[in-house]
C-alpha cells in the first residue's frame, strides 16, 4: 500500500461538493454541456479497422493498469470458458459464467484468467484513431442495477500523425450518466482505471495519486476528469460533471444483494460454488433499500486491493499503491466475435414509489450488450458524453461531428433532467419538532425516470443528472437507503436547454424512521386537483409536482407544513399539516380526502395555522404564571401592547386569537357565497396580522427564539394565503 493513504483517507469531506454550490450552478444553468442528444446520432465520419500492426503497437502502448476495491469479488477475465451452444449460437450462459467463474477463483485461490480485450479503429481520411480495451465480468452487483454479466470500456484517442492521446473515455453506469473522461492525458503516463466496486463502473486516475479519486484539482493535485459542468458555472465553480468514483468522494454506498423468482441469488440450485461469500461484502449490504431505517453512517469508504496490469510490463506505481498486483493477457475482441449473446434471466428488485396505491419497477434492471454489436465499438466517439470534449474533438478533427454538443449551443433540442438530492432534517432555529433545514447527503441515491428502464446513480454527493430524456411528461422517482422514496411528474419542454427536477433543482430525502406519507386524492371531491406543493415553515417548498388527481409525498415528522393543491382552473387551496411525532415510521398516512380550493379552503388554512400559533404563544403565557389581568401597575394598556414580556405575550395571544375569529367568519362567507362579506372578512385580517406582527416585535423577549423565528414564517405564510383567496374568482 501507498505510505500516504491513510492520511488521504482521513481527509476525505462528508460528502464530494457542497451543497450550495450545486444548487447554485443548477439554478443558473442555462444549457448542459452533456453530449448525445435525444434523437439522431452525430454525422461522425466513417471508420476502419486499424492495420494489425498498429493495432498491436497501440494496445500494447496503452494498455490500462486497473485498481479495484478490497472488497471486489469480480475481476476482467475471458468468457470464453463459459460458452455453451444453444440452436447453433456460441452465447455466454450467465448461470455457467456466475459458477464458473467461483469455482476456478475459489480452485486457484486467486482471480481466474485474468484479461482485458482490445479493438481499434481509424477515423477515414483523418489520423484521428482509438484503441479500445474491453473488460468483461462474470457479474455486476450494484445498488440500484444489477445483472449477469458486465463490459466495461476505456476509449484511448490517439493522433497517429504527432502519437500523442487526446481523450480518455472511461465507461460510467449507462447512457444517462456521464461518463469520465480527461483531455490530453500525459503521453509518457501509463493509462489508469479505477473500478467501482461490484458495479466496474471505471473512473481514470492521471495525477499522482494512483489509487484514489479526485473530481477537482487541489493542493497540486490534478483532477482525474477533465468534464465541463452545467452553463458557464465551470469558471465560477469548476465541478465537473462526470459519475466519479463516490466512495473515494466520502459518500457511504450501500450495496443490494441480488434476488432470483423470490430468493436470494446465492440460494439458486444452479450455483452451487456461490455463496454469501462470493458476492459484496457483508459489510456494506443490505438486504433492500428499505431495510434500514435511516441512511448508514458506518460502511467503509474504499481501499484499493488488487491492481491488474500488462503482463508484458511492469508498473511500479501499482507495486506501491496495491496489496497484490496480477498480470493480465492482452487478447483482441475480435477472438470473441462468434458469441452472439450473453444470457441469463432478470433478477428482480424493487424500486419504490410512493403514490397512494404503492407501486414497484423492475423494469430498470438492465443487461449487458455485446460489445461487438455496439455502435460505440465502431464509433467510439459516441461514448464521449461531455460536450466540451467532443467540440475540442471537432476542432481538431473534420471526422467528428460538433452538432451534438450542449455545451456550444449547437442543438436546441432538450437532453437531461438534474438535480440535487440532499437530506431533511430538523432545523435547530425552529421549535422542537417544528421545522426542517435541508443539508448534504452522506449517501448516494438512485434515480428512476420510469419512461426509461435505467435507474441512475446520484455522483458528488447527491448531483442527479439523467441525460437524454425525451420531450414530454414524465415521473422521476428518488430511492435512497435507508430513506422514504420520493416521486413526482415533470414536464420536459423541447425549448428549455435544461429540465430541473424537485423545487430548483434540490430533492430532499426523509429517512423512513422519521418519515410521515401524506397522500391527497380528489376522487370524492367536487374539483380536479392538477399539481401539489408541501412548505415546511423554515426549509420552504420542499415538494411541487404536477398530479393527475391524486398524489403522495413522504415528509419529516418534525416539521410543521402548508401542503397546497391546484386545480384544473388554477384555483388554489391549502391545508396545513403537523405530523404527530409518534407516527413517524408507522406507515399510518395523513390523508387530505376531500381536497378544495378558493377563498373558504385559503381562509380555513389561515385560521388553522393562527389557532395553533396561538396555542403555542398561550402556553407560554400560562407557563409564566400571569393571568391575563391588567390592573395598570405595570404600566401597559388594556390589549398588552406595553409593560413587561409577560404582556406582551398575552397581547400577541388576543391579536392571533382576533384573526382566528377573522378567518373563521372569512370562511363561513365564503361558503355561504357572500364575496362581499368574505372580501370584508379577509381585510379584517390582513389588519389582525399587522396587529400580530407589532404584538410580536414587543413579546418576542418572552418567548423563545423558535416560536418567534415560527411566528414570523407562519405570518408570512398566512398573509400569502389571504392575498391569494382576495384575487381568488372561486369562494
Amino acid at each position: 500500500m501507498d505510505d500516504d493513504r491513510s492520511d488521504i483517507d482521513d481527509d476525505r469531506p462528508e460528502s464530494g461538493v457542497a451543497r450550495r454550490t450545486v444548487l447554485g450552478a443548477l439554478a443558473g444553468a442555462g444549457s448542459a454541456a452533456l453530449a448525445g442528444c435525444s434523437g439522431s446520432e452525430p454525422d461522425d465520419a466513417a471508420t476502419d479497422t486499424l492495420d494489425p500492426e498498429t493495432l498491436d503497437e497501440l494496445a500494447t502502448r496503452f494498455a490500462p493498469t486497473l485498481f479495484f476495491d478490497s472488497a471486489e469479488p469480480w475481476f476482467p477475465t475471458d468468457p470464453r470458458p463459459y460458452t455453451v451452444e444453444e440452436d447453433d449460437e456460441t452465447v455466454v450462459d450467465g448461470f455457467v459464467a456466475f459458477d464458473g467463474y467461483h469455482e476456478r477463483y475459489d480452485e486457484a485461490g486467486e482471480p481466474p484468467n485474468p484479461t482485458v480485450f482490445y479493438n481499434g479503429v481509424q477515423y477515414e481520411d483523418s489520423p484521428l484513431a482509438v484503441v479500445q480495451f474491453w473488460l468483461y465480468s462474470a457479474f455486476d452487483q450494484f445498488t440500484a442495477n444489477f445483472h449477469w454479466h458486465d463490459w466495461e470500456v476505456l476509449h484511448v484517442f490517439v493522433d497517429l500523425d504527432t502519437g500523442d492521446p487526446q481523450l480518455y473515455v472511461a465507461s460510467s453506469h449507462s447512457r444517462s450518466v456521464p461518463n469520465n473522461e480527461f483531455l490530453d492525458p500525459n503521453p509518457d503516463a501509463i493509462p489508469r482505471v479505477l473500478s467501482e466496486l461490484g458495479s466496474h463502473s471505471s473512473t481514470l486516475s492521471v495525477n499522482e495519486n494512483p489509487g484514489q479519486f479526485q473530481r477537482v484539482g487541489e493542493e497540486g493535485l490534478l483532477a482525474d476528469i477533465t468534464n465541463t459542468t452545467i452553463d458557464t458555472v465551470e469558471d465560477l465553480l469548476g465541478i465537473p460533471i462526470a459519475y466519479g468514483l463516490p466512495r473515494d468522494e466520502g459518500m457511504r454506498l450501500p450495496f443490494v444483494v441480488p434476488e432470483y423468482e423470490g430468493e436470494p441469488l446465492y440460494d439458486h440450485p444452479d450455483l452451487p460454488s456461490v455463496s454469501v461469500e462470493s458476492l459484496v461484502d457483508g459489510a456494506l449490504t443490505i438486504r433492500s433499500l428499505d431495510a434500514l431505517g435511516s441512511p448508514p453512517t458506518d460502511l467503509p469508504f474504499r481501499e484499493t486491493g488488487i491492481a491488474f496490469r500488462h503482463a508484458d510490463r511492469e508498473d511500479e506505481l501499482a507495486d506501491r499503491t496495491a496489496d497484490e498486483v496480477i498480470g493480465y493477457d492482452l487478447v483482441q475482441s475480435a477472438e470473441l466475435e462468434d458469441i452472439t449473446a450473453f444470457t441469463g434471466p432478470q433478477l428482480s428488485y424493487e424500486f419504490a414509489v410512493p403514490e397512494i396505491v404503492e407501486d414497484a419497477v423492475a423494469s430498470h434492471i438492465t443487461t449487458t450488450g455485446i460489445p461487438w454489436k455496439q455502435p460505440r465499438y465502431e464509433n467510439p466517439a459516441l461514448d464521449v458524453t461531455a460536450g466540451n470534449h467532443r467540440a475540442e474533438l471537432a476542432e481538431r478533427y473534420d471526422a467528428i461531428a460538433a452538432e451534438e454538443s450542449f455545451g456550444d449551443g449547437a442543438t436546441a433540442e432538450l437532453d437531461a433532467v438534474v438535480a440535487r438530492v440532499t437530506r431533511a432534517v430538523e432545523s435547530d432555529d425552529a421549535p422542537e419538532g417544528e421545522g426542517l433545514t435541508t443539508t448534504d447527503a452522506i449517501t448516494e441515491s438512485f434515480v428512476l425516470i420510469e419512461s426509461d428502464p435505467e435507474a441512475v446513480p446520484t455522483f458528488g454527493g447527491g448531483i442527479a443528472v439523467a441525460n437524454g430524456i425525451p420531450e414530454g411528461d414524465h415521473r422521476l422517482t428518488v430511492n435512497g437507503a435507508g430513506q422514504a422514496p420520493h416521486s413526482e411528474e415533470l414536464a420536459v419542454s423541447a425549448d428549455e436547454p435544461l429540465t430541473t427536477a424537485g423545487v430548483d433543482g434540490e430533492i430532499p430525502l426523509v429517512a423512513r424512521e422519521n418519515a410521515t406519507k401524506v397522500e391527497l386524492s380528489d376522487a370524492e371531491s367536487d374539483i380536479d386537483m392538477t399539481r401539489t406543493a408541501v412548505e415546511d415553515d423554515f426549509a420552504g417548498r420542499i415538494y411541487d409536482s404536477a398530479v393527475d388527481g391524486s398524489d403522495a409525498v413522504y415528509v419529516h415528522a418534525g416539521g410543521a407544513y402548508t401542503t397546497e393543491v391546484r386545480d384544473a382552473d388554477d384555483e388554489i387551496g391549502a391545508y396545513r399539516i403537523k405530523p404527530a411525532p409518534e407516527a413517524a415510521g408507522s406507515g399510518e398516512p395523513i390523508r387530505i380526502d376531500r381536497p378544495e380550493t378558493g377563498a373558504a379552503s385559503l381562509a380555513g388554512f389561515v385560521a388553522d395555522v393562527a389557532e395553533e400559533t396561538r396555542a403555542e404563544v398561550a402556553a407560554v403565557a400560562a407557563e409564566s404564571g400571569d393571568d391575563d389581568s391588567d390592573d395598570g401597575s405595570s404600566g401597559g394598556g388594556s390589549d398588552g401592547s406595553e409593560g413587561g414580556p409577560s404582556n406582551a405575550i398575552h397581547g400577541l395571544e388576543r391579536a392571533l386569537a382576533a384573526a382566528v375569529d377573522n378567518a373563521e367568519r372569512a370562511e363561513e362567507r365564503a361558503r355561504e357565497g357572500d364575496k362581499e362579506g368574505t372580501n370584508r372578512q379577509l381585510e379584517n385580517v390582513l389588519e389582525r396580522i399587522a396587529r400580530i406582527q407589532e404584538r410580536l416585535a414587543a413579546a418576542r423577549e418572552g418567548l423563545s427564539p423558535g416560536l418567534a423565528n415560527a411566528t414570523d414564517r407562519r405570518i408570512e405564510q398566512a398573509t400569502r394565503r389571504v392575498k391569494q383567496a382576495q384575487e381568488s374568482e372561486k369562494l
